[in-house]
């Protein structure tokens, strides 16, 4: 007879047996967003810096900081809400992360993107009041 799995165990099986695609991010804005209409709903897309600082080994070896570049696509509301982002600003993404490819000068090429599912300005990059200009969405 085989054990019953403990409830542990079977949270875990439940777990691996679906999937996620998830993604955060906090960081700096890294220019004005690109705001248009795609049918009957807006569209926003603009380009998000994440920073890891450098450190010093245990052996003095200097690791510089190294900076990711992400492009974020948000619809709708989140869209509009991006009217409130400028350059600079700080915010967090999550989201959920896809990939695409096109064509151009008869080469494809293929672009990371995260489209947003939630959004929140953390600090205007323009004032020191951060929250005080939107309604959050």
């Amino acid at each position: 007879m085989k054990p019953m799995p403990t409830l542990w165990a079977g949270l875990l099986i439940q777990f691996i047996n679906e999937t996620m695609n998830k993604v955060i991010l906090i960081g700096n804005v890294g220019k004005e967003p690109e705001i248009r209409v795609a049918g009957e709903s807006k569209v926003a897309q603009f380009s998000l810096a994440t920073t890891e600082r450098g450190f010093t080994t245990q052996s003095g070896k200097k690791i510089e900081d190294r900076t990711e570049w992400h492009n974020i696509i948000a619809w709708g509301g989140l869209a509009s809400l991006s009217a409130y982002i400028h350059k600079g600003t700080t915010v967090a993404v999550e989201g959920k992360l896809t990939y695409r490819s096109y064509e151009k000068d008869g080469t494809t090429r293929y672009i990371t993107e995260i489209i947003a599912e939630k959004l929140e300005i953390i600090k205007d990059g323009k004032t020191e009041a951060g929250r005080k200009d939107y309604e959050p969405f």
